[in-house]
């Protein structure tokens, strides 16, 4: 179907991709694997076209629809999720038009037997097949049933784009994707931004999907899941292994012990030949050997090998210091920020020693409790403490909020390393893969993996007993990620983790905290444990939940007898109950009336900012308005979920 064709990439006397060949058939689930910066992304954009090869050809199908996610992109701000989704269906609505069209012509022409006539005819069919694709259940359905599926509650639909982060714009972008039925998919690390039950609805999607998928992850659970071959590009070539990643793995180690046998035996030819040209160079009875063995090396083809440090995977955090039993408890917590509740009637205990996860889905009050642990924040109402001698180490979700940019890698841990440690700094970057004039570049210039890695080295210039890692894996590779885990194992503090990486997870953690409706549930076991679990408890949570639906989407008898029982409870209540009830409805429309006001105004007055920010220089003027402006937008985000949650 796509065949890529000798392709080169070349730029600044450096080759990226050297003369590579593969082919991407109907059906293929395609893993695409390597380092960061080996070409992966640059890959999906040659076969797009947004990048074109520097030589070579890569031959795609005319007609192919390509649905492409890259890793950050533009989100439009200016609709509701529910209708920037809907643009996905922007070429069903442009194929009805021309069938109109079509059909309008054929109604007026009598040549029933002329070529062009029976091109119309053909058209027409081309058309109504793709719309019978594009259209196989109403278009409103299909985009709310991707949107749940990846996260969206019901009620946040209609909702302004703008009030959500870029991760969540992210998934209404990747169901814009989704939705416009690509014949192929080529996919630029998509769970990013998604969590474990987002992640597990996507998976299925995958499973059924008709078409091929190219994609690139550093998820490895996800890419055994998905993926029946693995493609891997590595010092500029491309291996194609016909097996899933695990195997893969297996795999690559044998072919790169083999690559290593053959690597040494050319060398130790190599280093023979030389010595026999500089030993025999300047004798004339020897001159035709010497020529021979030159010209022998000038046309040996030099096999190069991209040799693994395993040094660094004997990273190691400090011995913890010894603290209390108890490292943190919570006793019927009230957590939010100012008003806004986000999780109540908290009740937990972390004691020393254990390895934590919580997880949920985005927006549940992961963080908002990681913030509690790390006194960033307060409950508030009831207690929540770290327990004695407790010494915490934090890694925080944004590190361009934590890492000054105009400082050097070196420089980040040698501002805060005092006593003996400051001698090891360099061996502790090259432990996190910063090496040579790594540890020079500023930590502006670093990509989001780097600096999630020198976050995670300056956590261990200071013995710690108990770590809280809020996303640490996010951008980072599957050899940060092993190098990460391994060193997490072996820790013997305690760890509290915000993840949505089950691979990462699966091992690491023995107790899970479930982050859900404004509730905190514990879970003993370790992530597959709790997935097990998770998938029983959402079959018997659909079969409590059916009955409900059903007044939503079934019958007019069925909500008939849903509203003559509802007539009959009303009738049982007495005088003063109804009345009760009566005023209550009454302050809650008033509620919600006051609320839409209020986001009027400021979606006004968000509006007057935006205009005034755009015709401003002074930049004074420039920071008032902005900071008018986020103030505005973060009481307006309050005001929405205020809305939502009235209006249920």
């Amino acid at each position: 179907m796509i065949s890529i064709n000798n392709v080169n990439v070349s730029f600044g006397g450096f080759t990226l991709l050297n003369d590579i060949n593969f082919h991407i058939t109907d059906n293929d689930r395609i893993g695409l694997v390597g380092k960061n910066g080996a070409g992966k992304s640059t890959l999906l954009k040659l076969i797009l076209g947004i990048n074109s090869p520097t030589g070579g050809k890569i031959m795609v199908p005319p007609g192919l629809n390509i649905g492409y996610l890259p890793q950050q992109m533009e989100h439009a701000k200016d609709k509701s999720v529910i209708d920037e989704a809907l643009t996905a269906f922007n070429e069903l609505f442009a194929l009805h038009d021309k069938i109109s069209q079509i059909n309008l012509e054929l109604a007026e022409r009598t040549d029933y037997d002329s070529g062009s006539y029976n091109n119309l005819i053909v058209k027409l069919n081309e058309y109504n097949d793709r719309v019978a694709i594009l259209e196989s259940e109403p278009v409103r359905s299909q985009a709310e049933k991707v949107l749940v599926g990846l996260g969206f509650k019901r009620e946040d639909l209609e909702r302004p784009t703008s009030t959500f982060s870029q991760g969540w714009n992210m998934r209404i972008e990747l169901a814009k994707v989704l939705l416009r039925k690509p014949d192929v998919l080529l996919l630029d690390e998509p769970t990013n931004h998604l969590d474990i039950e987002s992640i597990e609805w996507f998976e299925d999607y995958l499973k059924n999907f008709p078409g091929a998928i190219v994609l690139i992850s550093h998820d490895r659970k996800f890419l055994d899941n998905i993926t029946k071959r693995t493609v891997e590009i590595m010092l500029g070539k491309v291996y194609d292994y016909k097996v899933p990643y695990s195997k893969y793995k297996e795999l690559r180690a044998e072919r790169m012990q083999q690559q290593l046998a053959a690597y040494e035996n050319q060398q130790k030819m190599i280093e023979k030949t030389e010595e026999f040209i500089e030993r025999f160079r300047y004798k004339a009875t020897k001159s035709n050997q010497v020529q021979s063995r030159i010209k022998q090396l000038d046309k040996l083809e030099r096999i190069e090998v991209d040799i693994e440090d395993k040094s660094a995977l004997s990273v190691k955090f400090p011995p913890a210091p010894r603290s209390g039993q108890v490292v943190f408890s919570a006793k019927d917590a009230t957590i939010g920020y100012g008003k806004k509740v986000i999780i109540d009637g908290v009740n937990i205990t972390i004691e020393r020693g254990e390895k934590i996860a919580f997880v949920g889905r985005n927006g549940e009050g992961k963080t908002t409790l990681m913030k509690i642990i790390t006194k960033e924040l307060f409950p508030i109402d009831g207690q929540a403490g770290l327990g004695y001698n407790v010494d915490m180490g934090y890694f925080a979700q944004n590190q361009e909020d934590v890492l000054d940019k105009n400082d050097t890698v070196f420089d980040t841990l040698d501002k805060i390393a005092v006593g003996d440690i400051r001698t090891k700094l360099r061996d502790i970057l090259g432990a996190f893969l910063f090496r040579g004039e790594d540890i020079d570049k500023k930590v502006a210039v670093l990509s989001g993996g780097e600096r999630a890695r020198l976050a995670m080295a300056k956590l261990m210039l200071k013995p710690h007993n108990l770590l809280a890692l809020d996303e640490p894996t996010n951008h980072m590779d599957l050899i940060s990620k092993d190098i990460l885990k391994q060193a997490l194992q072996a820790y013997d503090g305690t760890l509290v983790i915000v993840s949505h990486d089950r691979d990462f997870l699966d091992g690491l953690v023995d107790k899970i905290y479930e982050f859900k409706d404004g509730k905190v549930k514990e879970h003993l076991g370790g992530v597959q444990d709790f997935l097990a679990r998770k998938r029983m408890e959402n079959l018997s949570e659909l079969e409590r939940k059916a009955p409900v639906a059903a007044q939503g989407t079934g019958s007019s008898k069925d909500s008939n007898k849903i509203e003559e029982s509802v007539g009959k409870q009303e009738k049982q209540l007495s005088y003063q109950q109804m009345k009760e009830i009566e005023r209550e409805k009454s302050k809650l429309k008033k509620k919600i009336q006051q609320c839409e006001a209020r986001i009027e105004e400021l979606e006004g007055i968000i509006a007057q900012l935006e205009e005034e920010l755009g015709n401003v220089t002074d930049p004074g003027m420039i920071l008032e308005l902005t900071a008018k402006y986020e103030s505005a937008k973060n009481e307006l985000d309050l005001k929405m979920e205020e809305w939502a949650e009235l209006s249920e």
